[in-house]
């Protein structure tokens, strides 16, 4: 296996981690890997792919679920608002990489998981927010007012979880994504080979002593 299909290996295998844990049911609500993915993404990977896979593997996981919450589920996801909260998303995931491309890989791991974290309650304010301003859903607990944006941010929709709670799982599943993500980069980022490691002489240093030798005058 070359180099280059090591370092494009692992990050694959982390998008396919992303997408099995946004399959509807398998975690609690809120419980989600992408805001870590994410994060680690603008951490760990290199160059454009810090943007392409992550948000390449997000958009194709959220054709999915719109697909299912509308066919499926009966859910009305195929309107203005539901696309214009879902470009906020994209926002709010383009920050998060943003952010992880301000720390180092070879940082320590709390500072990598403050980072996770921070990211996270970035992603929490900014998604609540779009679901508060565009509503939709049309719940009636999500007035334009500071109370209904802060209803937004604490208790949510009568008959549903309070969104504390979410912000809870969000907390925690960013902590412990991040803590898993950061460890697998390491362990799993490819060793540099013997000649990557040699340093690189330099014209001086190449020059044989016969070159270096005083030419005589004719």
């Amino acid at each position: 296996m070359t180099a280059g299909m090591r370092k494009l290996g692992w990050p694959l295998v982390f998008a396919a981690v992303l997408a099995l844990t946004r399959v509807p049911g398998l975690l609690p609500p809120n419980f989600s890997a992408v805001y870590a993915f994410v994060f680690c993404a603008g951490v760990f990977f290199p160059g454009a792919m810090a943007w392409w896979l992550p948000l390449g593997t997000l958009a194709v996981t959220d054709l999915a679920l719109t697909a299912y919450y509308h066919f499926g589920l009966g859910y009305e996801v195929l309107s203005g608002p539901s696309f214009a909260a879902l470009g906020l998303n994209y926002l709010a995931y383009a920050a998060l990489i943003l952010l992880g491309r301000c720390f180092q890989p070879q940082g320590s791991l709390v500072w990598l998981l403050g980072g996770g974290l921070l990211g996270a309650v970035l992603f929490y304010l900014i998604t609540n927010t779009a679901s508060w301003w565009f509503n939709p859903f049309g719940n009636p607990e999500y007035t334009r007012t500071l109370e209904g944006w802060l209803r937004a941010l604490t208790l949510g929709v009568n008959g549903y979880p309070p969104t504390w709670e979410f912000f809870r799982n969000t907390l925690l599943s960013s902590g412990l994504f991040t803590a898993l993500f950061a460890v697998a980069a390491r362990l799993t980022a490819p060793a540099e080979s013997p000649a990557e490691k040699e340093p690189v002489p330099s014209p001086a240093e190449s020059e044989s002593p016969a070159e270096l030798e005083p030419k005589e005058s004719a």
